[in-house]
């Protein structure tokens, strides 16, 4: 299965570039074996209409049309918490029913258009406090190889 996050706006060179790009580097070298053939991501620039629903639904619209027919989960503030197993095995349970690729969502700072949430096959949050969207790459990568390495029986994650 593919694995895609789809982000607006532009990563910097920073802390939380080298902690995406620390863990994207491992699912690169333990997805495949695990039946993930690919991780990347891809940015879209930030709408820029002073209105912030009309900036959101502009983002959403090129979102929805990088999404293609993959399986989407938003990253959103009112999704569900989900524990790193509970998430190993959804990522598992759609590798294993034929699901060609995934897409992550991660919007912009005015959040997700009704749209996007219309199409998710799940919302997922990292808690109820809001998360800095460069942050959010970084953790959503780790948690992806977190997955990866429960599927894999690694000794990564601890119980």
């Amino acid at each position: 299965m593919k694995l895609q996050v789809l982000a607006i706006g532009k990563a910097r060179k920073d802390a939380s570039w080298d902690l995406w790009s620390d863990y994207a580097q491992r699912i690169v070298r333990i997805g495949p074996g695990l039946g993930f053939r690919e991780f990347g991501l891809r940015e879209f620039a930030e709408a820029t209409p002073k209105n912030p629903s009309t900036r959101m639904a502009m983002e959403a619209q090129a979102l929805l049309a990088a999404t293609g027919r993959s399986t989407v989960v938003l990253l959103d503030e009112k999704g569900r918490d989900m524990a790193s197993e509970t998430f190993a095995r959804q990522l598992a349970s759609w590798r294993d029913d034929g699901v060609d690729s995934t897409v992550f969502v991660i919007g912009g700072a005015d959040g997700l258009d009704d749209v996007l949430r219309q199409k998710a096959a799940l919302r997922l949050r990292f808690g109820q406090q809001t998360w800095p969207h460069l942050l959010v790459r970084a953790m959503l990568a780790e948690q992806i190889y977190r997955a990866m390495t429960i599927l894999a029986g690694h000794p990564y994650h601890r119980q």
